[in-house]
């Protein structure tokens, strides 16, 4: 979620002038389908994952790695999809990254192995990467003032139906057809999304610089864009050689330092359980990728176009926010993780069961934020995430007490309700922070490192707590794995409440203000 400002109808100077002529919504509707799709693809194949571990031979310990490689290649890279778009054009950047999430879906739902699936799933990451950032510019450029604040609405409206839809789809498709059909689904939507797309958008010889979407990422993945002019300036001054010579390129290998880098560690956490915490096997991984993550630094520091220019890691409400914004998503989809195991292997939950008992957190969530943009203007973004930080504290360690054969209404609802809401007030809170302080030029920015953060905690948020709860899993005992899971959950949770209260400004939005749910 982030805080959608509102874009009054003048140019970019600030001049009145006539209201800019009306455009069609249907490449609205095709972008957000595209969208949807990709949010989608984190909670449709959460509840499908009991059957695919059995039909493909997944080890318990490693059936993580299908939301995981999914989410650590989407957050890992969607910077670089946003500076691609920019540098490349938005529109082909938009086909290409769609053309490959269609392409690994179909290969996800005809994965003859474990191993397979886990590479496509990857692949699919990667089309996300790219199609996200430059379809939402392709939003902000394509609406023009009271357009543009409608469509950034149902933009950020979608992020916030994602997940509650994603439940009961891959419920449905799993109980009534098979687990491959929550894979299968987007293929005719990515064809027609494309198609549509195509010959809409037209195609030009170079993407314009003065977008709204900056070098950065162009905005929030899954809600509020940047704010910029939907058309250039009528002067600007020139830019000089350098200058020009930056925008053109791409980190590249700034990108790939810090995947390299995420993927040793999360490799590391994978065996950690079956190899021990302290063998070499886990110690090198660990060590591997922190080495890596530190040549990224320095990567950062002497590139052209560094994905995070250095000075981003001294704005403290910034990284403060993106630090809890990291962990509350990991808590909230490992929760998901967790929950999907407990309720088909402990309780025998179907497929759409699962689905159905996922729903009361879903909309809770959203009530959680709603409640958030509410509070926030009287007692401030602090008081809020803290109080957020509290409830997930709490619902995490409620769920980790539950007994080994847990009833759903009375053991399992309430933690999840309570976790459910603090996320909500959470995620509202420290997106509005987060962006509060940040410069007009700098929003793109601070955006795509929100989404960035949001992404790669899902990614990590499952590789740790499936760790923490590997060893009973392997062992047959799935009921302690829970336990242990949530146990962790509730720590972190607990560690992240200090880092709110220490680190985050109390800001306190004009009431009134939106925030965009992820």
């Amino acid at each position: 979620m982030h805080h959608a400002p509102a874009h009054p109808d003048h140019d970019a100077h600030g001049h009145h002038g006539p209201p800019p002529p009306r455009r069609s919504w249907t490449l609205l509707a095709l972008l957000c389908a595209a969208q949807f799709m990709v949010i989608l693809d984190v909670t449709v194949v959460n509840v499908a994952l009991p059957s695919i571990g059995s039909d493909l031979g997944f080890a318990p310990a490693d059936l993580q790695w299908v939301i995981t490689a999914y989410v650590l290649f989407t957050g890992g890279l969607m910077l670089l999809g946003g500076r691609a778009a920019d540098v490349l054009g938005r529109r082909p950047v938009f086909l290409a990254g769609l053309v490959v999430f269609t392409a690994a879906s179909l290969a996800s739902g005809l994965a003859p192995t474990a191993d397979v699936l886990v590479v496509a799933r990857a692949v699919q990451g990667v089309g996300a990467a790219l199609l996200v950032p430059a379809a939402l510019a392709l939003v902000t450029t394509a609406y023009d003032g009271h357009q543009r604040a409608v469509a950034l609405g149902v933009w950020g409206a979608i992020g916030s139906a994602g997940a509650a839809v994603g439940v009961l789809v891959g419920g449905v498709l799993t109980s009534a057809l098979s687990w491959e059909w929550v894979f299968y689904v987007n293929v005719p939507i990515g064809i027609g999304a494309g198609l549509g797309v195509a010959a809409l958008v037209p195609a030009r010889a170079a993407p314009d610089s003065h977008g709204a979407a900056d070098s950065h990422g162009a905005a929030d993945s899954h809600g509020a864009a940047a704010e910029g002019p939907s058309h250039a300036p009528s002067v600007a001054a020139a830019p000089s050689a350098a200058a020009s010579r930056s925008r053109g390129r791409l980190d590249v290998a700034g990108a790939l330092t810090v995947m390299a880098g995420l993927v040793l560690v999360v490799l590391g956490l994978d065996g950690a359980a079956e190899h021990g915490w302290g063998s070499l096997r886990t110690l090198g991984l660990l060590g591997g990728g922190a080495l890596l993550l530190a040549a990224f630094a320095a990567v950062e520091r002497s590139a052209a176009a560094p994905l995070v220019p250095p000075a981003t890691w001294r704005e403290r409400p910034l990284v403060a926010s993106a630090a809890v914004m990291l962990g509350a998503t990991g808590i909230l989809v490992g929760a998901f993780f967790l929950n999907t195991l407990y309720l088909q292997e402990v309780l025998g939950a179907s497929a759409l069961e699962t689905g159905l008992a996922f729903l009361p957190l879903a909309l809770v969530i959203l009530a959680g934020a709603h409640a958030a943009s509410r509070l926030l203007p009287h007692a401030g973004s602090r008081t809020v995430a803290v109080g957020g930080l509290v409830l997930v504290t709490a619902g995490a360690l409620l769920l980790a007490a539950a007994p080994p054969r847990a009833a759903y209404g009375s053991d399992l609802l309430p933690g999840l309700l309570l976790l459910g809401a603090g996320v909500g007030l959470a995620f509202v809170a420290v997106s509005v922070t987060a962006m509060a302080e940040v410069r007009h030029e700098q929003a793109g920015l601070a955006s795509g490192l929100m989404t960035t953060a949001h992404e790669l905690g899902a990614a990590l948020g499952v590789a740790v707590l499936s760790a923490v709860a590997a060893g009973a899993l392997a062992d047959g005992d799935p009921a302690a794995g829970y336990g242990d899971g949530f146990l962790a959950a509730g720590l972190i949770a607990a560690a992240l409440t200090v880092v709110a209260l220490v680190a985050l400004p109390a800001v306190r939005p004009a009431p009134g203000a939106r925030a965009a749910m992820h």
